[in-house]
């Protein structure tokens, strides 16, 4: 069954003029998660989509969103200028004076050298949950982290994902928690070799509460119809930092764009579209994302057949969308879609734990999140650090990234013409492909290969062998089930696709997360098959060791739960062969 041609005349329709006055209407408003001018945007959304022949449904619904306001830092006689952050304590009346001790890169190591129990640390870097709980676990009042330039980036550090729970609300950050510039920071540092017990007091504003906020669902039907068709699930936050024209101006730009030409051409489509606008993603973590994926749980595990997130598309200069990211099963379609749209090899970067990536665990495969970047040149860019390191083409998003400065001068028409390109591409081959183009042999593949890096790591110290052999047996029956599809005709391309969806919600719980299918885990990213990571550590610590018994613990339990959705994935491609 051959998949579907995506036509030039369909890639062509992409239309920048009218994508950028949709920028311009964005740029007038600010829209933080939850505040009324939110909802002034969110209208013009909704009354375009509506335009475009969709459904919608304008849900408000309540959430825990944390909104920082002023902040600055007294060093002696002077004030240094700094931002707070969202799900910062909020300093005490007449601000919180402390020691101050120096924690460089704030390191596990580093954390450990020192008491800094009651005091503020001083640690380079954007403000991160990871650093935000090291912190707090330490027993720190405070955090002041360095920017790497002047700019200072707005943060959520919250290592909660979505709302929290009555469990979970104890693990927001305890620390008040400031960004100062670089030129600051060198300030506080040379101050601090002069004056080994330095004290500065950190001002920081916080309003963190329940408040009703929007998300607009756009629905239109494809061919069939009804309660139970399938759908692909197109969707980016709207609420932003500041006026946000890039972060998430762009992406919302290209979610309309994609939806307006798709709908032009619906007689082609094979099954539905339903694009999402959450709220809540940069002020509530997730929260808009979190509370729908748990509302909705039965509908979308039955339903949503991939999850196609945007990001911060159509920035200025931001040239390289080869590290753009993918599900391993979807990595054939990354490819093609950059080659033919960008010329750009993918880099085959693994889904990151971020971006309104809230349905793993119903089992909804995923591709992409923030699209291009800024080209790697070595000079500091905070965001890259949030898009991940190593060897990469891209470095982030541009220095305007959740600042003041993200306006309609930080976007380029042609680049935001070329991602949206990139989207309708990949939306367009989900919607009209006879059978979704998920290859879950090289699903099986990538955990081959992690399970060989992790047993080069522990050598015989625990048996991988059964995860090996499922693997393995994932990539034979994978590969017939391929050449089946290529072979096949109309008739079999629902059965097939229920097979193929079925293994998803098999194997991408597996994959992405290590709770349960209805928990969320922590907005702190995870290896691949995060549940492995007793296995993982085992290559840390003493051959016989307590610590090594206590991991085998956990790694057998693992192994278990990774070797029965291995069973059950290849069931499902067992019976489909027959």
């Amino acid at each position: 069954m051959t998949p579907a041609k995506v036509p030039a005349s369909l890639i062509d329709a992409v239309d920048g003029p009218r994508m950028w006055r949709h920028l311009e209407e964005f740029a007038k408003w600010r829209k933080e998660t939850g505040v009324p001018e939110e909802l002034k945007s969110l209208a013009y959304v909704e009354e375009r989509m509506k335009e475009y022949g969709f459904e919608t449904d304008l849900i408000l619904h309540d959430a825990y969103v944390s909104l920082p306001g002023k902040a600055r830092v007294v060093m002696g006689s002077d004030e240094l200028r700094c931002i707070t952050h969202s799900f910062s304590r909020a300093a005490p009346a007449g601000g919180l004076t402390a020691e101050v001790v120096d924690l460089g890169n704030g390191s596990e190591e580093a954390f450990a050298a020192h008491d800094v129990e009651g005091k503020l640390v001083l640690v380079d870097g954007i403000a991160n949950p990871v650093l935000s709980q090291r912190a707090s676990r330490a027993g720190a009042v405070g955090q002041v982290h360095v920017s790497p330039h002047e700019h200072v980036h707005e943060m959520c550090i919250s290592p909660v994902w979505g709302s929290p729970t009555h469990e979970t609300i104890d693990n927001l950050p305890t620390t008040v928690v400031v960004t100062v510039p670089l030129d600051a920071g060198s300030a506080i540092r040379e101050k601090l070799r002069a004056e080994p017990d330095l004290s500065l007091t950190l001002h920081a504003e916080v309003d963190t509460r329940w408040r009703k906020t929007p998300i607009l669902v756009c629905d239109m039907a494809g061919p069939a119809g009804g309660p139970d068709e399938p759908f692909v699930f197109f969707t980016g936050h709207h609420d932003t930092w500041y006026y946000g024209v890039m972060d998430n101006g762009g992406a919302n730009a290209t979610m309309m764009e994609v939806g307006r030409v798709c709908a032009e051409h619906r007689d082609k489509w094979r099954r539905g579209l339903r694009i999402v606008f959450w709220s809540g993603h940069s002020q509530g973590r997730y929260s808009g994302s979190t509370w729908y994926a748990e509302q909705n749980w039965a509908e979308l595990e039955k339903r949503a057949l991939v999850h196609v997130n945007v990001d911060s598309t159509g920035g200025k200069g931001n040239t390289i969308v080869a590290d753009t990211t993918a599900a391993a099963e979807l990595r054939g379609l990354a490819v093609e879609t950059l080659r033919e749209q960008a010329g750009q090899d993918f880099t085959n970067r693994r889904m990151a734990r971020a971006g309104d990536q809230s349905f793993w665990g119903i089992g909804v495969s995923a591709i992409y999140g923030n699209m291009s970047e800024q080209p790697a040149s070595g000079e500091a860019n905070a965001s890259a650090a949030v898009f991940g390191g190593g060897d990469r083409l891209g470095h982030g998003t541009g220095w305007w990234w959740h600042t003041p400065d993200d306006l309609l001068d930080k976007m380029d028409e042609e680049i935001l013409v070329r991602d949206t390109k990139i989207y309708l591409h990949t939306v367009w081959r989900l919607m009209a492909d006879p059978v979704l183009p998920l290859d879950w042999a090289e699903h099986g593949r990538y955990l081959q290969a992690e399970l060989e890096t992790i047993s080069d790591a522990i050598g015989d110290r625990f048996d991988l062998s059964e995860l090996a052999d499922g693997a393995k047996r994932l990539i034979a029956l994978a590969d017939q089930l391929n050449t089946r599809i290529a072979a096949a005709d109309e008739d079999d391309a629902d059965n097939l696709n229920d097979v193929l969806i079925a293994v998803s919600r098999a194997l991408v719980p597996l994959d992405y997360t290590e709770c349960d299918r209805f928990e969320q885990d922590p907005a702190i990213n995870a290896p691949p098959y995060p549940s492995l990571r007793p296995v993982r550590l085992m290559a840390t610590v003493a051959p016989d060791s307590d610590a090594e018994k206590f991991l085998r613990v956990g790694a057998t339990r693992a192994r278990n739960r990774i070797a029965f959705g291995l069973r059950q994935a290849t069931g499902f491609i067992e019976q489909a062969l027959g």
